[in-house]
């Protein structure tokens, strides 16, 4: 029996490939806003970040999520990232 194939995808932040399930999706919908993808099925231009806190400040930095989702991503949306990857 051949071995299940994992899905790999790139953080948009640090440009490593990682299994999609490590990734968190962020979503900018056709109506231009941007949301947290928690099931990875939204319709919309996807970009991937790692569940990690230094991750996301680095993306908050250097502005990688508003380069690959081409948005400005307001600081609502990153506190929204910010409680996904904690967990609350």
């Amino acid at each position: 029996m051949k071995p299940k194939k994992i899905p790999l995808r790139t953080c948009a932040v640090t440009k490593e490939k990682v299994p999609k399930q490590e990734l968190l999706r962020i979503v900018r919908t056709p109506s231009m806003e941007v949301e947290v993808d928690l099931t990875g099925k939204k319709n919309g231009r996807g970009a991937y970040i790692k569940k990690d806190l230094d991750v996301l400040v680095k993306a908050k930095k250097n502005k990688a999520l508003e380069r690959a989702l081409e948005v400005t991503i307001g600081e609502e949306v990153y506190e929204e990232i910010k409680k996904v990857i904690l967990g609350e």
